[in-house]
């Protein structure tokens, strides 16, 4: 079966051109039957730390999801790198976007950093990416993504049973956020979860965790990693995350040499 952007591409094409009468007669490719109970995601009103991302405008479709992370310079945002092409400067990520509603602001992505082995191999276990924002003068007073919208906690990969909430947008223009919760699974080392309804533009989206006690929220993952976040649309996966990603928000806090991304090859599905 062909993916493309966590979309079943061969299913979707199949049911649109039997929709005019084309190819009426061409039966839609099925995925296999997901775990019993699986969830199905919601829409509901977003959160503020959660937006998709534009590459060429606000009156275009958007892409992929990301998310604002805690860094010391309050500037930066965590997304899948297969999400990434080039230095994406100038692609416009809205946090809490809703129905074309942009509650805190549009902000404007200046460099974008990469582990070194996604960058020279695409290995599926580095498929993250750090996106560097520029800040914005409100009221007078220059301020940066964070202090508008809080940030979330960079964390390790979640243990297997651990209760994780993914907030993500699929692929579109004047649309709701969408959310599951669910508990984390492992596929081959994989971090995964099981929830209907993550399809193309979920990718980059964070699974994020509270930790107990406190008010703290952690992202423990990002739709990526194994076949580029997963194959069928209830299942997803992420890179293993651990300190090597951490190293990123260190090189874009110190300002030391943005990437310019190769373009994701095949998702292997």
């Amino acid at each position: 079966m062909v993916r493309f952007s966590r979309a079943r591409v061969m299913t979707v094409i199949a049911t649109a051109l039997a929709a005019v009468g084309i190819m009426s007669a061409v039966p839609a490719l099925a995925d296999p039957p997901p775990p019993p109970q699986t969830p199905t995601a919601t829409t509901f009103d977003g959160t503020p730390t959660v937006g998709p991302l534009f590459r060429n405008g606000l009156d275009q479709h958007h892409g992929c999801t990301a998310s604002v992370v805690a860094s010391p310079r309050h500037d930066l945002l965590v997304t899948a790198a297969h999400c990434v092409t080039g230095t994406a400067a100038g692609w416009q990520f809205a946090p809490g976007y809703r129905g074309g509603q942009t509650p805190y602001g549009v902000w404007t992505v200046t460099h974008a950093y990469i582990d070194p082995r996604w960058a020279g191999g695409q290995d599926p276990h580095y498929d993250y990416a750090i996106l560097q924002v520029a800040d914005q003068s409100i009221g007078g007073v220059k301020t940066a993504i964070q202090d508008v919208t809080g940030g979330n906690v960079l964390a390790p990969a979640p243990r297997a049973g651990r209760s994780i909430t993914d907030v993500a947008y699929n692929s579109g223009i004047d649309d709701l956020p969408i959310h599951c919760a669910t508990t984390a699974t492992y596929t081959d080392g994989f971090p995964g979860f099981n929830c209907h309804g993550f399809v193309g533009g979920s990718s980059g989206s964070p699974w994020l965790a509270k930790v107990p006690g406190t008010h703290v929220t952690e992202v423990v993952g990002v739709i990526g990693g194994l076949y580029q976040g997963g194959c069928y649309e209830y299942t997803s996966y992420s890179s293993p995350l651990t300190w090597q990603a951490d190293k990123l928000i260190l090189r874009a806090t110190l300002g030391q040499h943005p990437d310019v991304v190769p373009a994701a090859g095949s998702d292997g599905c």
